[in-house]
Formats: C-alpha cells, sequence, structure tokens
C-alpha cells in the first residue's frame, strides 16, 4: 500500500523553529510534486508550498522567506522547515504528493493523515 506518513509537530513558541517530515512507502516509481498544506482551526485547508522532482520550489505569501520546503528523492520524502513562526501558522499540516506513479502502474495523488503545529504567543 502506497501512502505518506508525517512526523514533526508540536508545540512551540513564537518566533521558534519546526521541522516536518513526510515520507511516501509502498511500490513507488516517481513522484512529480510534493507539498505541504494546512488547515487552521475554523478555516479552509490552504496550500503552504510545494517542490517538484527537479527541486523547483514555490511558497506561499504568508511563509515565504520564513519556511522552507525540500526533499530527498532517493527516500521519497519531503521536509517542511519553519522558522520565525507565529500564532497564525498554527494548524493541521498536511503532507501532499502527486503525481504518484505506482510499481502496479497507478497514477495517484495522496495525502498524509496531518500533523499538528500549535505556535504559542
Amino acid at each position: 500500500q502506497v501512502q505518506l506518513v508525517e512526523s514533526g509537530g508540536g508545540l512551540v513558541q513564537a518566533g521558534g523553529s519546526l521541522r516536518l517530515s513526510c515520507a511516501a512507502s509502498g511500490s513507488i516509481i516517481s513522484i512529480n510534486v510534493m507539498g505541504w498544506y494546512r488547515q487552521a482551526p475554523g478555516k479552509q485547508r490552504e496550500w503552504v508550498a510545494a517542490i517538484t522532482s527537479g527541486g523547483s520550489t514555490n511558497y506561499a505569501d504568508s511563509v515565504k522567506d520564513r519556511f522552507t520546503i525540500s526533499r530527498d528523492n532517493a527516500k521519497n520524502t519531503v521536509y517542511l522547515q519553519m522558522n520565525s513562526l507565529k500564532p497564525e501558522d498554527t494548524a493541521v499540516y498536511y503532507c501532499n504528493a502527486g503525481t504518484v506513479v505506482t510499481g502496479t502502474g497507478r497514477y495517484l495523488r495522496l495525502w498524509g493523515q496531518g500533523t499538528l503545529v500549535t505556535v504559542s504567543s
């Protein structure tokens, strides 16, 4: 079974840092884009950052210059380094991967289970 497993969430004070990880497991041939979304309480899920297999990155304006996305293609893992965290960054962070080409010839878009990041003021 192909799936995404996230880790690294937690509680941090404003101004602090956290690093999220998301590993894709299973029979995977390739993953085009990997990224992160977040959903704050009472709000819609929003896109945060994305990275292609070639290393091109994009960020939401709200996190630009504070967050850094990176990936290890050999490990099918994406990371989100979050610095200068603010209380408004509090949310459940979801990893996303697509298009995932599996060893059985399927083309998938996957979501992780989410990891909670809480930033206290």
